[in-house]
């Protein structure tokens, strides 16, 4: 089990986050938590390899939760500001 000070620098540390958006875009990210439960994130989206665009944005209320959580909480919020905006 990780110490307090562990776990500290594990959430305080920068993660990689990729995948394809439900409309095509292949997209790599990076994401690192902030203060008071936030995770700030960016994310560049390609199509067919070509550039397309990058947005930035940030999850709330994840303060304590574990890695996969936070992943897929980054995920969730990088697939619907690329689709709810392209």
């Amino acid at each position: 089990m990780l110490t307090i000070h562990a776990r500290q620098e594990a959430f305080s540390a920068m993660s990689n986050v990729s995948g394809k958006t439900s409309n095509g875009f292949a997209y790599e990210g990076d994401y690192q938590p902030a203060s008071a439960g936030r995770v700030n994130w960016t994310a560049t989206f390609r199509h067919e390899g070509d550039y397309a665009g990058m947005r930035h944005g940030c999850v709330h209320d994840m303060p304590g939760v574990p890695v996969a959580t936070m992943d897929d909480a980054v995920k969730a919020d990088i697939e619907s500001t690329w689709t709810d905006a392209a």
